[in-house]
């Protein structure tokens, strides 16, 4: 009732400066002192501990891919976890915590066993860092009757009707030139509703809603920054030749991320911006078994894979009967199709794969190591599932309607739009099943089309067998997403568990002999 009661107290938006982690800087201090921090975010099971909390904390941190990855190296560097370059040699010990990054928006980090030996598998979970957006062109300068435009992108494939009349602002990363020549990339986020895309009032569009909302994309999604125009002293011919971020972006929104930065408006060289909505992540519903935040698909997948990666190798017991490697990858990139430098689809996770074992294998020669390790190896794609939606049963197959609240959903689709098979859902079924762990399952209408995932990029890629699983959800890419409290704890706890144990029980399935 502590966390209710505050929650309908709350105003609409926090203060600024506590935006980025609202709930967790606001309970403390409406909590009795003797009652664990969990109790109030957990479900109702109170003996369990609670991520939520966690979640919470790490979603109003992670406004875009880079801001989530940074936030990512921050946790796992403060858990004891050894950054490494991809640019260096790699001199790797059993029983050691490594990760590496790569354009600061994919992260692979990974736990080897005391016990491992060359050719041992790899159990791994993936998820992506992107999720749809709107995101800066690259001359986002535009003037439309008075008025400072900001030029967009879209960016996935977004329900961008959701993106209207909302509190955006801009967060991502820039490229800084300082002063004796260098070059410096730098995270930011403008903590304030910077810009928003009104909507055309319904005095001027009668039929909106018995014909729907049908914006242009290109030219009723741009979003509003001012009203009065800049004076410049350039000349025309300036104009055409120049290259400068001042002739590309408004002076107004460079002056704007200079003060957030801390840096001259004459140092941004380069920017790479995401539209936010500025509404912080928070706990909702009549219960509070809900979560409501943008970017659940797929921070939540993320940060479950994260937490469950580190609490299983925390101290050097856990990894002291471990024969195999745990490991996590985070792409970027998959909502539109992976194929970029830090998406699935670059061999990212096979080099890192295959220079693990090199190192690890010091004066050993055994005959096709990387090899041995990949077909012992197990990847559980994480990426969220469609819940069933209360007002339209009729989108969902009769026999495969996964709920809120009722567990993890693994994925099924005779296409390979998904990449489990019945040995990769048992498997990852009977670690549901030692654990009492709810488990759902779900295949899509035969007349609807699949989405896909990473996972079949993957399985097919390196090589690894894989089960698709998902966090289940409403509203998935909207701007605003929903998903229930529970099943964040459930995922996390069924992560653990398969880090923990899928090495004893795959040993007891035996497939192709």
């Amino acid at each position: 009732m502590a966390l209710l009661r505050l929650h309908l107290l709350r105003p609409p938006h926090p203060p600024l400066a506590a935006v980025s982690s609202p709930w967790r800087r606001a309970l403390p201090a409406t909590r009795p002192a003797a009652r664990p921090a969990s109790r109030l975010l957990c479900s109702n099971r109170p003996a369990s501990p609670s991520i939520v909390g966690g979640l919470l904390d790490y979603l109003n941190e992670s406004w875009t891919q880079f801001h989530a990855t940074a936030e990512a190296k921050k946790q796992l560097l403060e858990a004891g976890f050894e950054l490494l370059s991809e640019n260096d040699d790699w001199n790797l010990q059993p029983g050691g915590r490594y990760f590496f990054t790569r354009n600061m928006s994919c992260l692979v980090a990974f736990a080897v066993g005391e016990k491992y030996r060359v050719g041992n598998g790899f159990n791994i979970i993936a998820a992506h860092t992107d999720s749809p957006c709107l995101k800066l062109k690259p001359r986002s300068s535009s003037f439309k009757s008075g008025h400072q435009m900001v030029g967009v992108q879209t960016y996935g494939g977004g329900l961008w009707h959701t993106w209207f009349d909302r509190d955006l602002t801009l967060a991502g990363r820039v490229i800084l030139k300082a002063p004796d020549g260098s070059f410096k990339h730098k995270l930011v986020k403008v903590n304030r509703p910077l810009i928003r895309v009104p909507t055309l009032a319904i005095h001027l569009d009668r039929t909106v809603n018995s014909e729907g909302f049908k914006p242009n994309l290109e030219s009723h999604l741009a979003p509003l920054l001012a009203t009065k125009c800049e004076e410049t002293t350039l000349s025309s011919d300036d104009k055409k030749g120049s290259s400068s971020t001042k002739i590309v972006h408004h002076p107004l929104l460079l002056q704007v991320l200079s003060e957030e930065i801390g840096c001259g408006s004459d140092e941004i060289i380069g920017m790479e911006l995401n539209v936010c909505d500025t509404q912080p992540s928070c706990l909702g519903g009549g219960k509070n078994e809900f979560i409501y935040s943008g970017r659940l698909d797929n921070l939540a997948s993320c940060y479950c894979a994260l937490k469950s990666l580190m609490d299983s190798s925390k101290i050097p017991e856990e990894l002291s009967n471990e024969k195999g490697i745990r490991m996590i990858a985070l792409f970027d990139n998959e909502e539109v199709g992976s194929n970029s430098m830090q998406g699935a689809g670059a061999p990212t996770i096979f080099q890192a794969m295959r220079r693990i074992v090199d190192s690890l294998m010091h004066q050993s020669m055994g005959e096709g190591a990387l090899e041995r390790a990949l077909t012992s190896s197990f990847l559980v794609s994480a990426d969220m599932a469609h819940a069933l939606h209360p007002n339209y049963p009729d989108k969902h197959e009769e026999y495969h309607r996964p709920e809120l609240q009722k567990g993890l959903v693994i994925k099924h689709n005779a296409n390979q739009r998904y990449a489990t098979s019945a040995v990769t859902a048992f498997l990852f079924k009977e670690i549901a099943r030692i654990h009492n762990l709810p488990v759902q399952e779900f295949v899509v209408r035969n007349d609807m089309g699949c989405g896909s995932t990473i996972g079949p990029i993957l399985a097919s890629g390196v090589g690894i067998r894989t089960v698709d699983c998902g966090i289940p959800q409403l509203s998935m890419h909207s701007v605003r997403e929903m998903c229930g409290k529970e099943d964040i704890d459930t995922t996390y706890k069924h992560f653990k568990a398969f880090f923990e144990m899928f090495s004893d029980i795959d040993q007891k399935l035996n497939v192709d002999f």
